[in-house]
């Protein structure tokens, strides 16, 4: 893609999430966030001390509950706005150090910085996959790991959330169809990103999975194989090779 297209794709994410509805962005530790979150650390093998870079943080809504696990977390996002939002909620806790840049040119001084790379329902906002897992491989030590975490677009209620839900739009969300692993992996590949199976999990949303009886119930689903490729979640996790000796 060149430049003057992928600036134009840019702002027009920049100009989506000014309109976002924030409580849907929100740091807030629920059941829901909870859960995307351990499934992020586990599949990634998340350690405390080691320097992560969130990347499409937002307002910190992960990169915050990152940090509170004693990770060196630091945050990556187009939007100077949604980054300044991350500083007030953080308020000098955590300290986290944001970058405004693209992933797919991600600042010279993160070249080979990061233990783990992380990003949550981020990857369908891009419009060159390829492009943004160099940009991942580049600020990765060697060795290190990318972890993301996206809708999977064999679920049918994300058509009916964005359809439903104001301040939605189907132009911002339509990269959910590009979400399947033939096309992330190829990307992962072709970046130098070695790939491992995709994770599917999960089937309600918030306001059923925040309720007493919403983690119960979805283990319960979790365990019919027959429903497990139309999970609601899926969890991608790339490795950059470590350096030939």
């Amino acid at each position: 893609m060149d430049p003057l297209t992928q600036e134009r794709h840019n702002e027009t994410q920049r100009a989506y999430y000014r309109k976002a509805q924030r409580a849907t962005i929100a740091p807030v530790a629920t059941p829901y966030v909870l859960r995307h979150l351990n499934e992020v650390c586990s599949r990634g093998g998340l350690m405390p001390g080691e320097r992560v870079l969130d990347v499409g943080c937002g307002v910190g809504r992960h990169a915050l509950l990152l940090a509170e696990r004693e990770l060196q977390v630091e945050g990556l996002d187009l939007s100077p706005d949604l980054l300044a939002c991350l500083k007030d909620h953080d308020a000098g806790r955590y300290k986290i150090e944001t970058h405004c840049a693209d992933i797919a040119a991600p600042p010279p001084q993160l070249k080979g910085a990061f233990d783990a790379v992380t990003g949550f329902f981020m990857l369908h906002h891009l419009s060159d996959l390829e492009a943004a897992f160099r940009g991942v491989e580049g600020v990765l030590k060697p060795g290190g790991r990318a972890v993301f975490i996206e809708p999977n677009p064999y679920n049918a209620l994300y058509y009916i959330q964005i359809a439903a839900t104001p301040g939605m739009k189907w132009a911002a969300e339509r990269g959910i169809l590009s979400m399947r692993p033939g096309i992330v992996f190829a990307a992962m590949r072709q970046a130098g990103l070695r790939p491992h199976p995709v994770r599917r999990f999960g089937f309600f949303p918030p306001f059923l999975r925040n309720t007493r009886c919403g983690g119960p119930c979805e283990a319960w689903l979790e365990q019919i194989a027959c429903l497990r490729p139309f999970s609601a979640f899926q969890v991608f996790r790339a490795d950059r090779p470590e350096v030939n000796r």
